[in-house]
């Protein structure tokens, strides 16, 4: 242009380009400013949980040997916090001994997981004491205790590696044959033998390439495995048919001589046969007695029996 400085086309872009690019690294800075502010105020959160120091502690001098399955609650009560409403159990008195098999059975949120959880010592009493083998629970070693309660939730994680390293999770010495007996008595063999590599075959993290039944019978097993002197089945039948149901309690009977077996249930097949059927309701034990014996005077049993059974199997 005449009497000025031309400017071509390649300058533009190129003043245009290097803008873009300060703007660009402008941006940059200013995000990384965002990320330390979140990042120490995460590192403080983190900080605050690793500092923080567990309620539950074993005591000084703690027993490290369960002598054998017996349980008691003396005057139980337990609320989860001190900020709530009402008790999720109060006033349970309950007397296991040895080598018996018991049902828990109530309504949705009337406490049943609550009981066993207080067992193996996951939440601290209240009120009262929870004896295992005789001596109360807080004077356990928590290792030693929980290594003694083989416990299977209702809702089972299962983890990536193996079939067989998942059952070895119980018990992690346990050799081939304990570990095919486990899960014979879970009613698994069937459709472990039938994968291509056996106990070898690989679990997907989660347990997602099994079906609910199937990871229901390998925590089932993994529980097994450990040989313990209490287990504890929290609702873990649920997702069996009538008859894998009926044919795993009576192979648990022979397994689980000694033990105390404690199954909260849904279903009253599955506990009808027990020697102790407890029957909750809003935390508090309103029937306790065998099948018989609660259809004649607990109300709240028969209801839900009726509900269930066929008049045959009622009489």
């Amino acid at each position: 242009s005449s009497g000025g400085a031309a400017i071509n086309v390649g300058e533009i872009s190129a003043m245009l380009n290097y803008g873009f690019q300060i703007m660009m690294q402008l941006m940059m800075l200013s995000m990384i400013y965002v990320i330390l502010t979140i990042s120490y105020e995460s590192m403080e959160r983190i900080g605050e949980v690793l500092d923080e120091q567990p309620t539950l502690t074993s005591p000084s001098g703690a027993l490290t040997e369960v002598r054998d399955g017996e349980i008691d609650f003396d005057a139980v009560s337990f609320r989860y916090s001190e900020k709530a409403e009402r008790d999720a159990l109060s006033d349970i008195e309950l007397h296991i001994p040895s080598g018996s098999t018991v049902g828990v059975l109530g309504g949705t949120g009337s406490g049943k997981s609550s009981l066993v959880q207080l067992i193996p010592r996951l939440y601290d009493v209240s009120a009262g004491a929870v004896r295992v083998g005789g001596e109360d629970v807080r004077s356990y070693e928590l290792d030693s205790l929980r290594r003694s309660v083989a416990m299977v939730l209702q809702k089972n994680m299962l983890f990536s590696g193996t079939i067989d390293s998942n059952i070895k999770y119980g018990k992690e010495d346990a050799d081939v044959n304990e570990v095919l007996a486990a899960l014979d008595c879970a009613q698994a063999t069937e459709f472990v033998s039938e994968l291509p590599n056996g106990v070898e075959s690989s679990i997907a993290q989660g347990g997602s390439n099994v079906s609910g039944g199937q990871k229901q019978r390998l925590a089932i097993a993994r529980a097994l495995v450990k040989k313990a002197p209490v287990y504890i089945f929290d609702d873990s039948f649920s997702a069996l048919d009538f008859k894998t149901d009926a044919k795993l309690r009576r192979a648990l009977t022979k397994y689980t001589e000694n033990a105390v077996v404690l199954i909260v249930a849904q279903r009253v097949s599955t506990i009808m046969n027990a020697e102790q059927i407890i029957v909750l309701d809003e935390g508090k034990i309103v029937g306790k007695g065998t099948h018989k014996e609660l259809l004649k005077t607990c109300p709240e049993y028969r209801e839900i029996a009726e509900s269930q059974l066929s008049k045959e199997e009622l009489a």
